[in-house]
């Protein structure tokens, strides 16, 4: 994307997440980008979904950004949760039918949360921000529960389902950023780039 190039001259962008999923979504809008897996640790101490997103992102984004000499670094974390209650990626099988069970014929929360760094030799900039979408899903027998989890598209996923997959044939609406239930909120993170590009030319 020229723009970028506009924006950020010739700071690589890199994506702190070796999620297949944010790629796709990276270069859909044409972002061309580096992939550097964050290992850290990860340490929770907040409470709300919301927050929590956005602290785990933010300790990605600056585990690599300890790496890089410079570069535009994006961390992200998306959680699934109903009534307050955090649905991550299954260990098993028996964990995926019960998540999908709790999250069968019902309305959740999906919660994706970004942290941005911009860094150079002259200068560090950082922003959080969190984006929350609803997904409600249709009633689905014992035996439709399982029949997906058979394709193993949920073991990879926060709270069992991949609304991009085969799950969407039991996705009855959403309300808010598609993309973001997929794992990353492209529109929102392209204008938080735009002005935080601002930010750094001045």
């Amino acid at each position: 994307m020229k723009q970028f190039q506009q924006l950020f001259g010739e700071l690589p962008l890199i994506l702190a997440s070796g999620s297949p999923r944010r790629t796709e979504l990276l270069h859909q809008i044409g972002l061309a980008h580096q992939v550097k897996v964050s290992n850290v640790e990860e340490h929770i101490t907040e409470k709300e979904p919301r927050h929590i997103v956005v602290q785990l992102a933010k300790q990605k984004a600056r585990e690599v950004g300890k790496r890089e000499e410079k570069g535009v670094i994006i961390g992200a974390d998306t959680v699934v949760a109903i009534h307050n209650k955090i649905l991550g990626k299954p260990k098993n099988e028996q964990e995926a039918f019960l998540m999908l069970q709790e999250l069968n014929g019902e309305t959740h929360s999906v919660f994706t949360g970004v942290h941005l760094i911009i860094k150079d030799k002259n200068q560090v900039l950082e922003k959080s921000f969190s984006v929350e979408s609803q997904v409600t899903m249709f009633p689905m027998i014992e035996k439709e529960i399982w029949d997906y989890i058979e394709t193993k598209e949920p073991m990879d996923k926060a709270g069992a389902y991949g609304i991009q997959g085969k799950a969407g044939a039991y996705i009855q609406e959403i309300h808010g950023d598609y993309y973001n239930i997929v794992g990353l909120p492209i529109g929102k993170l392209w204008e938080e780039l735009k002005i935080m590009g601002k930010e750094y030319r001045e």
